[in-house]
């Protein structure tokens, strides 16, 4: 058994372990080297790089003892079905939300590598094996993102416009292997996330009075099209890009 293998076992052993307990205690180090805990909302499942998130005010404590000392313990207790996990890392803050000033090449970096880096040495990856059976789908995730110009987005919308021109370029260089490359662009979606940062009943009210169809775009409507785009149905789609915005752009 390889490492990696080894690695993605005890990552889904954990994934297991705290499945569905929503809260752990999340325990940083301030200045002077004393222990705080408190109680925060797991978003979401662990990645596959055994990353968890949480999301927090820019301005809370925890970001400063995160900035002093970034090595972090995350508790989960379920005493229902005797359960306890106890792990220990390193928290990393990231703000998506940036100003042009604020911009230092090592974020730039970072955020290109976030956003656009792993698109294309994915689609690297799968190409060969396409080719072999004789053709494949390759689909992309843009964003709405860089099309209306959001403030504050300069670096992220510059990965995702260029996930669209990759997506053009690449549907040129591999249309000939018979493998089509197309790239979906999410609308305002209704994801945990969004809602837990951005989406506030007075942004979702601007969401549905710009959108043709007034109703939430949810995460499922985009799995349709990628699937469509996916299956022989769409044997001749390529080098475009699919919006599911309802309307939103």
């Amino acid at each position: 058994m390889t490492a990696t293998q080894t690695k993605a076992d005890d990552l889904q052993k954990l994934r297991e372990m705290v499945k569905d307990i929503d809260f752990c205690m999340l325990t940083t180090i301030d200045e002077g080297g004393d222990l705080h805990s408190r109680p925060m909302s797991v978003n979401g499942d662990i990645d596959p790089d055994g990353d968890l998130w949480f999301f927090t005010s820019a301005t809370s404590h925890k970001v400063l003892e995160v900035k002093h000392s970034p090595g972090v313990n995350v508790s989960f207790a379920d005493p229902k079905n005797q359960r306890y996990v106890s792990i220990s890392g390193t928290a990393e803050l990231v703000r998506d939300r940036h100003k042009i000033e604020e911009v230092t090449p090592e974020y730039w970096e970072n955020r290109i590598a976030v956003n656009l880096r792993h698109l294309f040495f994915a689609a690297q990856a799968v190409t060969a094996g396409m080719k072999k059976a004789g053709g494949g789908a390759i689909i992309n995730l843009g964003s709405v993102s860089w099309h209306s110009a959001i403030d504050n987005l300069s670096v992220y919308e510059t990965a995702k416009a260029g996930i669209e021109g990759m997506t053009r370029a690449m549907a040129r260089d591999l249309g000939e292997s018979n493998i089509r490359v197309n790239c979906v662009v999410p609308g305002a979606i209704r994801t945990p996330r969004q809602m837990k940062l951005w989406h506030t009943p007075e942004e979702e009210a601007k969401i549905l009075a710009q959108q043709c169809l007034k109703q939430r775009v949810d995460p499922i409507h985009v799995t349709a099209m990628v699937l469509f785009l996916a299956s022989a149905d769409a044997a001749m789609c390529t080098a475009h890009n699919y919006w599911v915005d309802g309307g939103y752009r």
